[in-house]
């Protein structure tokens, strides 16, 4: 921070990222607005600098130096619009916090009353509107039309007051700032809105007063910025204020709970439960208890290869304490609904052992790309076995006349099978030639710098996934752990389907089990029910019935069985972790929730 601060009541941060072309005339219009209704020595104006890479930084050092109303704060790194606007008010001295955008196309005859209003105690907060009647704002259409149905959408959603939520002409008291600032969760384009909502929510006094508005330049709507980024901000804004509040840990657990009883309930309108229950009463024991111990001994593996993953992304733990951290994340997602115990993972290892948000969810990502690619290697090897021999059309066959949920169970594994075969293609590819095009891909679509601010997570993201898939001593140690850890999971299948007395031969047995374990965690991959309860028995029950004589409650009891014992497992697992880890897993969920947004570029 440069130059000098001295007993000023009023700042005025002006958000700059590359206004070279700008800056300079902007801070002169502000100085002279300003000194129009302020003594000279009671304001300041604040370049906050972003990050910029043209000649910003060295304009702004030369305003401040040549006049101490004028303050340049600086960044090295990209913080966003609003991440700038926080740190610049948090460093100057006064105690009314005033911003305006760079461009000036709010007429600065308004400056006095947007101050005023503020200043002399009789609002909190201040914003300039577009959108209320008595002002001139010369919008095109292709900038109104989008303002218009966004500012619709704050006001329906997040049931705010206002009309015109995104202009860049706004004040606030310092006890305003403070009282909010550690709510605000976004620092780049959502901050303005997030502000006026938090700040009603609050019950601060917010004055909106109609501006007179000139657009500067051309924009268009930009898909990272205004769908991807705003859009998903409103979502997150809404479930924090008006669903968070009303869902404890009990309501999530129960919902979770629910869709289970539900999916059962269903079931009893198109299975014979009885003949079920009957064929597994019969199942034999000692299989049984063989294929749980066989599955409780594959989870160090998971571990060990958990290991090898972070190893490539620079962070050295032990195998002991990342099987615990996934049998955590494992419990949530059989808990709560739509997987939501993914992002567990991520905070227990941040959490525990200072892991980066980002590393701990891109370790994840390259764990399922080996998974993916594993179950749709072993589905590929067994189909084209079945192919070889001539049993191709029955698998189609089987796929067709199976019951309703069965086919969509295989479809949907089908689709996700290629798909992620694709996915892992392109990843490994993309890891030997060295080259991120994330970067290019989300330019294609964007030129704001919200865009850029997207591509830089998610350039570390992909970056991470790819120095794992390109090490080839990684990935061969990687990808066979992940072949041991998936062989495990058939034989406790085939264990469990030869406890019912099928009375088929050991290589019949492990073929069709190889095919079915993989076509049913394929189906899974989609979060439709906690822990894909109802879509893995589904798709094994058809691939089963398909391939082999055996009845249908047979092979229905088997999947039921099968996936039972090892979520059992997972859950006895997962508590013993949490009890050894302390480690809450309501609390890992809500706090995991918003890991992505945390700290995505600070570490």
């Amino acid at each position: 921070m440069t130059g000098s601060s001295g007993d000023r009541t009023v700042s005025v941060v002006l958000p700059a990222y590359n206004e070279e072309a700008t800056i300079e005339g902007t801070v002169e219009m502000a100085l002279s607005a300003l000194g129009e209704f302020l003594p000279t020595d009671s304001f300041e104006v604040i370049v906050a600098e972003d990050g910029c890479d043209d000649r910003t930084p060295e304009i702004a050092e030369r305003l401040a130096d040549a006049d101490d109303r004028v303050r340049h704060h600086h960044s090295d790194e990209r913080l966003g619009r609003g991440g700038a606007l926080e740190h610049a008010f948090a460093t100057a001295s006064g105690e009314t916090l005033v911003y305006f955008d760079t461009d000036l196309a709010t007429d600065m005859r308004h400056l006095e009353e947007l101050v005023e209003s503020v200043r002399s105690g009789e609002y909190d907060v201040a914003t300039g509107s577009r959108w209320m009647p008595g002002n001139e704002a010369d919008r095109p259409a292709k900038r109104g039309v989008p303002s218009r149905g966004y500012n619709l959408l704050v006001r329906t959603v997040l049931r705010s007051d206002l009309r015109d939520h995104q202009c860049g002409f706004k004040a606030l008291s310092r006890e305003a700032f403070e009282r909010l600032r550690d709510d605000i969760e976004d620092d780049h384009w959502f901050w303005d809105t997030e502000l006026l909502v938090r700040a009603q929510r609050a019950g601060l006094a917010v004055k909106e007063f109609p501006v007179d508005w000139e657009p500067k330049g051309d924009t268009k709507v930009d898909l990272i910025r205004d769908v991807v980024g705003m859009g998903s901000q409103i979502v997150r804004l809404w479930w924090q204020l008006s669903v968070a509040p009303r869902v404890g840990r009990r309501e999530t657990a129960a919902a979770g709970f629910l869709l289970v009883v539900a999916a059962a309930a269903l079931m009893t309108q198109y299975l014979d439960l009885g003949a079920v229950l009957a064929e597994m009463r019969r199942a034999d024991t000692e299989l049984v208890v063989a294929a749980t111990v066989l599955y409780a001994a594959s989870w160090p593996l998971r571990g060990y290869r958990y290991r090898d993953i972070l190893r490539e992304l620079g962070f050295h733990e032990r195998t002991g304490f990342l099987t615990g951290a996934i049998f955590i994340s494992q419990t949530g997602n059989l808990v709560f609904p739509a997987r939501m115990g993914d992002a567990v993972r991520a905070y227990v290892v941040k959490v525990r052992r200072g892991i980066p948000y980002p590393s701990g969810f891109a370790s994840l990502a390259a764990e399922r790309v080996f998974d993916l690619l594993t179950l749709a290697g072993l589905a590929g090897v067994v189909l084209v076995g079945y192919a070889a021999s001539g049993q191709f059309a029955e698998v189609l066959v089987a796929v067709a006349g199976g019951d309703d949920a069965g086919r969509v169970a295989v479809y949907v594994a089908m689709a996700v099978g290629l798909a992620a075969v694709g996915a892992v293609i392109g990843i490994v590819l993309s890891a030997r030639s060295d080259a991120n095009r994330v970067r290019a891909l989300v330019e294609a679509v964007s030129d704001d710098s919200y865009g850029e601010y997207v591509a830089t997570v998610l350039e570390r993201f992909v970056g991470d996934v790819q120095r794992v898939g390109g090490d080839p001593a990684a990935f061969a140690r990687v990808g066979a752990s992940s072949v041991v850890i998936w062989v495990i999971d058939v034989l406790v299948a085939a264990l469990v389907l030869a406890a019912f007395g099928v009375g088929l031969d050991p290589v019949t047995l492990l073929a069709v089990c190889f095919f079915a374990v993989s076509v049913g965690n394929l189906a899974k991959v989609l979060p439709l029910s906690p822990g894909g309860i109802g879509l893995y028995e589904g798709a094994f029950t058809v691939l089963v019935i398909g391939l082999t004589p055996i009845t249908f409650p047979v092979a229905f009891g088997a999947a039921v069985l099968d996936h039972a014992l090892k979520n059992v497992v997972t859950v006895v697992g997962g508590i013993v972790s949490m009890l050894v880890l302390n480690v809450s897993l309501t609390t890992a969920v809500e706090e995991s929730a918003d890991a992505s947004e945390a700290e995505p570029l600070h570490e």
